[in-house]
């Protein structure tokens, strides 16, 4: 779209085959992600950018640089270039840093050059998805790095912005923690409800048995060290420990320590970063937050434009 004013539309359908190289091609190569960009930009292009048309020169080029503002684990770094790409295919892109990666503030994560039209209409969509995601990556790594030197793994819920799940997802791995379910049809965990309409933590856990696929673990939710008896009795692969406190999940890891085979435990409900330390002592395997996804910050990420200046022949600069 160089030269002219970006006009928003759709991704042609189908996408080339073979573009999924890395995790994030594959997320990129999803209806789901590609409607999710095209969405954004219809949102805030929809109608044409009219201050970038009125100031802008058309024919104008510049070179932007995605900075960080602030110490993060980046994320997203692929979907803010795609969405550069999806205004302008011509805009060209140098990468800097990994998703994945730490960066200080100050640091560049990413260079992108053309259309000055072209770059400032893209610009807030872009940013968008890359702090969001970003701002996810380094939550997630704060959680983990306050687990260091455990077996605890860390892992998010199903508590995702409506649209983002996989992205918000992906973001949580960025920052070297575990996905949990990542939809209704990808695991079985019978939750309080269930178990109220079911008759009982044991009973839930027996019906399910035989009516799932061979390769699904069952994973039950208890509220109770008595409904814990209930879920070991009938031989739950894992069990979440809902709101337990401290000293009843000692407990809990100690009655499901005498079971053989051992079921996993999950601890869930009240995870913080405060006390994620301390639920690591208590040998539990798991603990999962939804503020991984639903509470992070989006972090401070910014692009500087630079008008690129033409020089003649006579070295006037044009």
């Amino acid at each position: 779209m160089a030269g002219q004013s970006p006009v928003f539309t759709a991704f042609p359908e189908p996408c080339a085959a073979g573009y999924a190289r890395t995790m994030l091609d594959a997320l990129l190569n999803t209806h789901a992600v590609r409607r999710l960009i095209d969405l954004a930009l219809e949102e805030d292009l929809g109608r044409g950018d009219v201050t970038t048309q009125a100031v802008v020169d058309p024919g104008a080029t510049a070179t932007a640089y995605l900075v960080a503002r602030e110490p993060l684990v980046l994320a997203g770094l692929g979907v803010c270039t795609a969405v550069f790409q999806r205004v302008d295919a011509s805009i060209q892109v140098v990468e800097h840093a990994k998703d994945g990666d730490r960066l200080p503030s100050g640091a560049r994560a990413a260079t992108y050059s053309g259309s000055a039209t072209s770059l400032l209409a893209a610009e807030r969509t872009a940013l968008n998805f890359v702090q969001r995601l970003s701002g996810t990556a380094t939550l997630a790594k704060a959680f983990v790095d306050a687990a260091a030197g455990s077996n605890l793994r860390i892992a998010d819920t199903r508590k995702t912005t409506p649209g983002f799940r996989l992205l918000e997802k992906y973001a949580v791995r960025m920052g070297g923690a575990s996905n949990h379910r990542f939809d209704l049809g990808s695991g079985v965990l019978i939750k309080d409800n269930h178990v109220a309409v079911a008759g009982g933590v044991g009973s839930a856990v027996r019906r399910t048995r035989g009516k799932i696929p061979h390769g699904l673990k069952i994973e039950v939710e208890v509220d109770s060290l008595a409904q814990l008896d209930e879920a070991l009795d009938a031989g739950a692969d894992i069990i979440l420990l809902d709101n337990f406190s401290p000293v009843d999940i000692e407990k809990a890891v100690e009655k499901a320590g005498a079971r053989k085979p051992k079921p996993l435990l999950e601890v869930s409900g009240g995870v913080t970063l405060e006390n994620i330390a301390r639920l690591a002592r208590t040998g539990v395997d798991i603990a999962s937050s939804g503020a991984l996804t639903h509470s992070a910050r989006a972090v401070d990420l910014a692009l500087d434009i630079a008008l690129d200046i033409a020089v003649d022949n006579a070295g006037t600069r044009t």
